[in-house]
């Protein structure tokens, strides 16, 4: 993006500052800390984003498809913000005027680096399995998202997904299909519960365009989608089989058990690895590539966790130089009724910090 570019887009959002969004609070502490933060105090501005900060990190992370990512462009999103406070007026939310920074801030990253993908994007699945599969670099992945995360403000009263519906892997992954403009408005609309005269000052377009953009974003959102979340298929699971599920997926590839991981899958099953481009679907591919890749590469250990609002694994592997198990990949299972319908595991051990998770064990 042009310097040119960049600064058309500060120069309009000092202008929604001023003329749209503003806050309006009865908390005098909060209202001391904004008359603060106008006059320059840093720290008084960070007490103020800070309750936001999560659900900010998460609005981002939707949009971008990576957390790492959404780390830079909340950071970006914040220094804009705290450049333009000065003429925040006090009209409406802070929280709708931060939402509309970030929401332009990631419309800049996409623009300039464009959508993330899984292995199911870039072609069909693989009957047999492939060995030697290497990394694909030239590709921007999707990755996953850690769940302490998420935002504790409640949507809006007009949202229709919840905050954790809205970072499943499906939701994301078919996010990253639309355009900027349809990404930013199903989700400013559909989770966040913005008006579509909101959407379109944040855009700085029409209700007619959002309204379009609303229709089409829709349209490819449902073909990609379950019509079962993942929120919806976890309330049926009760706990002691969710943890039995999840507990028995790290047990049989610790113990090399290839019937009892076939015993949790669904006859449907698929299996994909970013960054590995080949992926594999149904029961006999992909009991093929268990049989020959990771239930015999060596001694795995594992932690759970949670991503994108659903069970997941740190895969661990031994290694002989460093003497440890080293931190291998996120495995985020996606279950249908009690089984497990898809294991997407993020290889990579920069994956791991965001979760709390260590990147080696014993």
């Amino acid at each position: 993006m042009s310097v040119r570019h960049r600064d058309s887009r500060d120069a309009a959002e000092s202008s929604i500052v001023s003329e749209v969004f503003s806050a309006r609070t009865s908390d005098p502490v909060a209202e001391d800390d904004l008359a603060r933060a106008r006059g320059g105090d840093d720290a008084a501005f960070t007490r103020l984003v800070k309750p936001l900060r999560r659900e900010l990190h998460a609005h981002c992370y939707r949009m971008l498809g990576s957390t790492y990512d959404a780390d830079d462009a909340l950071q970006d999103a914040l220094l804009r913000a705290w450049r333009g406070l000065a003429r925040f007026e006090g009209r409406s939310s802070l929280r709708s005027w931060l939402y509309t920074v970030a929401t332009r801030t990631c419309l800049d990253a996409i623009e300039a680096r464009g959508k993330r993908a899984l292995p199911v994007d870039l072609g069909p699945a693989s009957d047999r399995v492939v060995t030697g599969d290497v990394p694909v670099t030239e590709v921007a992945w999707l990755g996953p998202y850690p769940d302490a995360g998420l935002g504790d403000g409640p949507a809006g009263p007009a949202s229709r997904y919840e905050q954790r519906e809205a970072v499943e892997l499906a939701f994301v992954a078919a996010l990253q299909h639309l355009p900027g403009n349809q990404r930013a408005a199903l989700l400013l609309f559909e989770v966040l519960g913005f008006s579509a005269a909101e959407i379109a000052a944040t855009m700085n377009t029409t209700t007619t365009s959002v309204n379009s953009a609303l229709a089409r974003a829709r349209k490819v959102v449902a073909e990609r989608v379950p019509a079962r979340t993942q929120q919806q298929a976890l309330r049926e699971i009760d706990d002691a089989r969710l943890h039995e599920i999840v507990g028995g997926f790290a047990a049989a590839l610790e113990h090399g058990d290839a019937d009892a991981l076939v015993a949790l899958l669904t006859e449907d099953v698929t299996w994909s690895m970013p960054p590995m481009r080949h992926w594999y679907r149904g029961i006999e591919a992909v009991t093929d590539f268990a049989v020959h890749v990771p239930l015999v590469c060596g001694s795995w250990r594992h932690l759970r966790t949670t991503a994108n609002g659903q069970p997941a694994v740190g895969c661990y592997l031994w290694d002989d130089e460093a003497g440890a198990h080293l931190a291998w990949s996120v495995n985020v299972l996606t279950l249908r009724d009690d089984r497990i319908a898809e294991v997407t595991s993020f290889i990579g051990r920069d994956h791991f910090p965001p979760f709390d998770l260590p990147t080696e064990l014993p």
